[in-house]
C-alpha cells in the first residue's frame, strides 16, 4: 500500500512541474532561454559548474568515507590546520562537515556557479583571445569551448579553493569560500540575477528539497546540548575572504571586455548580499562560554565595503588626485598653456632662508612635496606615478588592500604547530598518530602559545571535553565539549586520513545528589577494543540528612560509592546497589528504585540521588 508521505511527494513534484509548463507557455520571450544558454555554453549546460560539484561530492563519498557512514564523515584530518599539514590544506575547500553543510554548499554552487560560469562563459570574446592571429588563437586550448568547460572552469575553481584554505583562518572546513567567490566574480556582472539566485533560489532549492524527502516532518522538543550561538558558527573571515577574490575576479574581467554594470543596482546587490549572508557578524570569544558580536562596527564595515566595491566597477577615469593638485600650486589653471603653467607655479610666493642661510623660493619646497605625491611632471604626464591612477584605480587598489588584509590575518595562525600531543591520561586512546582522551580544564591548545598575551591569559578559552591530537598533523581539536556530553550521554569520535577511519565511543554516566552537583564516569571505547575509564568527577554531597547523618556520593576505580558520615561516628562506605537491590552503610538502609535510590532509617524514608539522564542524538 502506497503511504501518505508518498503520495505527498509525488504531489510536491508534480505541482512543481506543472507550474513551471503552465509559466512556460505564458512566458514568450523575444529569445528563448535555449538560445541565450547555448551562446555562453557548451550545448546550453554549464559544464564546468557540474563537474565542480561532481568533485566535491567525490570527495565527500570517498575521500572523507562518507559513502560508508553519509551522516558522519570524517572530518578532523581535512581542515585547516597548519602549513605544516598539507592534506588538510588541499582537501578543506572542498570537504564538508556533515549532510547539512554539504547539501547547503551545493545548493549555493547550483544557483552561482552557473551564473559565474555564464559571465565568463565558454566561448572567448575580444576580451579573452588577443586579435592578432584570431584564427591560431581560437584554435588554441585557451580559445576550445570545450577546453574551457571541461579544463579552464574546473581549474580556476581549484585554484580558488586552494588560496580559500591557504589563507583561512583557524581549521575551517568547506566549499563555503568558493560559493562565496563564485557570488563575488556574478554579482559584478549580474547583480540583480545574483541577489535573486542567492537569497531566493537557494531557499527554495533547499527546501523543495526537504519537502520532497520528507513531506510531513515531526519534531518533537527537547533540551538541547548547550552550543555556541549560530553566527559564531560562521567563518565570516573565509567567506569575505573568498567573496573578494571574486570581486578581484569579476572586475578585471569586465575591465577586459569595457563593460560596466549599473552603479546602484551594485551598490545595492553587494549592500544586500553582506547583509543577508551575515557578513556583518564580526565576533570574538568572552570569558566561561561567551560570544562578543560587534554587529555595529560590521554594519558599518559592510557598507562602507560595498560602496568601495561599487566603485572599483563603475568610478570614473578621471585622475583621483586632481591636476592642480599633482602638478602645480593653488591658483593654477588645468587649462593654461604650458608657458602659463610654468610661470605660474615657477613664481616664488616668497624667499625662504634655509639652515645653512642660503634664501630658497617657497615653491621650490612645494615642488617636493609633489614630487612625493605625484612624481615630476614628467612621471605624471607619463602616466607613472600616483597622480596617473585613476578614480577607479585607486578603488580597485583599496579592493586589493581589503583582499590582502584578510589573507594576510591567517597567516600567523597557519603556522601553528602542536608541540606536544602526547596524552596526559593513562586511558588515552592511540590511533596511529592520534591521542583521543578525555580531560577538564586544560589549556585550549587552538589559541595557546600564538603570542597574543590577552588571549592566552584568558581563563575562558580553557577546553573540557573529548580531546583530539596528533602532532604529525599539527591538529588540536576539542572534539566533544564537557557540556554536549553531559547532555546526550554518548557520542562517536571519527578519526582517519583519506579513505579510511576508526572510531571511538564515548560514554557518560552519572547520579545527581539531591541539591547538589553531578557525580560522573566518562568511558572511552576504541573501535574492537575494550571499555576504559577516562574520568571519574569529584565527589558530592546529598542535602537530606537522615538520622544526623550526610550521604556521600562519589566515584572510586569504575564504581560508585555511598559514604554515610555523621558526628562522632565512623565513616561507612558502600556501592550503589543495583536496580530494585537493596545495601546497608552506617545504619542506614540505601534502596534503588528504578532511577532514584533512597536511603532509609527508624522509618523514616528520603531520596537522596537520582540517575543522570540524557538525551542521545
Amino acid at each position: 500500500m502506497v503511504s501518505v508521505a508518498a503520495l505527498l511527494t509525488v504531489l510536491v513534484a508534480a505541482t512543481l512541474l506543472g507550474s513551471v509548463a503552465i509559466v512556460r507557455r505564458l512566458h514568450r520571450p523575444a529569445r528563448r532561454w535555449r538560445d541565450s544558454l547555448r551562446s555562453r555554453f557548451v550545448l546550453g549546460v554549464p559544464w564546468g559548474s557540474l563537474l565542480v560539484i561532481a568533485v566535491v561530492l567525490v570527495v565527500y563519498l570517498f575521500v572523507q568515507d562518507g559513502s560508508t557512514d553519509f551522516d558522519d564523515p570524517v572530518t578532523i584530518p581535512f581542515r585547516t590546520w597548519s602549513y605544516f599539514y598539507p592534506l588538510g590544506m588541499v582537501t578543506a575547500s572542498f570537504s564538508h562537515a556533515g549532510p547539512s553543510h554539504l547539501l547547503g554548499n551545493l545548493a549555493g554552487t547550483v544557483v552561482v556557479a552557473p551564473l559565474a560560469e555564464y559571465a565568463w562563459g565558454h566561448y572567448p570574446t575580444g576580451g579573452d583571445v588577443a586579435t592578432d592571429g584570431d584564427a591560431g588563437r581560437l584554435r588554441s586550448l585557451y580559445g576550445n569551448p570545450r577546453v574551457r568547460a571541461f579544463v579552464c572552469f574546473p581549474l580556476a575553481v581549484v585554484a580558488v579553493g586552494l588560496t580559500t584554505s591557504l589563507f583561512a583562518l583557524g581549521p575551517v572546513i568547506g566549499f563555503s569560500g568558493v560559493v562565496f567567490a563564485f557570488a563575488g566574480f556574478a554579482v559584478v556582472h549580474y547583480p540583480i540575477a545574483t541577489i535573486v539566485a542567492t537569497l531566493g533560489v537557494q531557499g527554495a532549492v533547499l527546501r523543495l528539497y526537504s519537502a520532497l524527502q520528507d513531506p510531513i516532518y515531526v519534531y518533537t522538543a527537547q533540551p538541547s546540548p548547550p552550543s555556541a550561538p549560530s553566527w559564531a558558527g560562521i567563518a565570516i573571515q573565509g567567506h569575505a575572504l573568498g567573496l573578494f577574490v571574486g570581486f578581484v575576479l569579476g572586475i578585471v574581467l569586465l575591465e577586459r571586455r569595457g563593460r560596466r554594470p549599473d552603479p546602484l543596482r551594485l551598490w545595492l546587490a553587494v549592500l544586500l548580499f553582506g547583509f543577508a549572508k551575515r557578513l556583518w557578524a564580526i565576533y570574538w570569544f568572552g570569558g566561561e562560554n561567551t560570544y562578543l558580536l560587534y554587529q555595529g562596527p560590521g554594519v558599518v564595515v559592510v557598507a562602507v565595503l560595498a560602496l568601495v566595491v561599487t566603485l572599483a566597477v563603475t568610478a570614473s577615469e578621471r585622475p583621483a588626485i586632481p591636476r592642480r593638485l599633482a602638478t602645480g600650486l593653488p591658483g593654477s589653471s588645468v587649462g593654461a598653456s604650458e608657458g602659463d603653467s610654468d610661470r605660474a607655479t615657477d613664481r616664488p610666493l616668497e624667499l625662504a632662508r634655509t639652515d645653512d642661510g642660503d634664501e630658497r623660493p617657497v615653491s621650490d619646497r612645494l615642488e617636493r612635496v609633489r614630487e612625493l605625491v605625484g612624481g615630476t611632471r614628467d612621471q605624471a604626464a607619463d602616466g607613472g606615478s600616483l597622480a596617473a591612477l585613476s578614480r577607479k584605480q585607486v578603488a580597485f587598489l583599496a579592493v586589493i588592500g581589503v583582499l590582502a588584509l584578510l589573507a594576510g590575518v591567517a597567516v600567523p595562525a597557519n603556522f601553528l604547530v602542536v608541540e606536544d600531543a602526547s596524552a596526559t591520561t593513562e586511558t588515552a586512546v592511540q590511533i596511529e598518530d592520534y591521542t583521543v582522551e578525555y580531560v577538564e580544564g586544560v589549556p585550549n591548545g587552538l589559541v595557546s602559545g600564538i603570542g597574543i598575551e590577552a588571549i592566552e591569559s584568558d581563563e575562558g578559552l580553557e577546553a573540557s571535553g573529548v580531546i583530539v591530537a596528533s602532532e604529525r598533523r599539527e591538529v588540536w581539536l576539542e572534539a566533544v565539549s564537557a557540556q554536549r556530553l553531559s547532555v546526550t550521554g554518548e557520542e562517536t569520535v571519527s578519526v582517519g586520513g583519506a579513505g579510511w577511519r576508526e572510531t571511538v565511543h564515548v560514554e557518560r554516566t552519572g547520579w545527581e545528589p539531591v541539591g547538589n552537583d553531578t557525580v560522573y564516569q566518562v568511558w572511552l571505547r576504541p573501535e574492537g577494543g575494550d571499555r576504559r575509564l577516562a574520568h571519574e568527577s569529584n565527589e558530592s554531597r546529598a542535602e537530606a540528612r537522615i538520622a544526623g547523618q550526610n550521604v556521600t556520593l562519589g566515584s572510586e576505580d569504575g564504581e560508585f560509592v555511598l559514604e554515610v558520615t555523621g558526628e562522632g561516628t565512623t565513616p561507612a562506605t558502600t556501592t550503589v546497589p543495583a536496580a530494585n537491590e537493596t545495601v546497608t552503610a552506617g545504619g542506614l538502609i540505601f534502596e534503588r528504585e528504578s532511577e532514584t535510590i533512597y536511603a532509609a532509617a527508624d522509618g523514616t524514608r528520603v531520596a537522596i540521588a537520582s540517575e543522570e539522564t540524557y538525551n542521545g542524538y
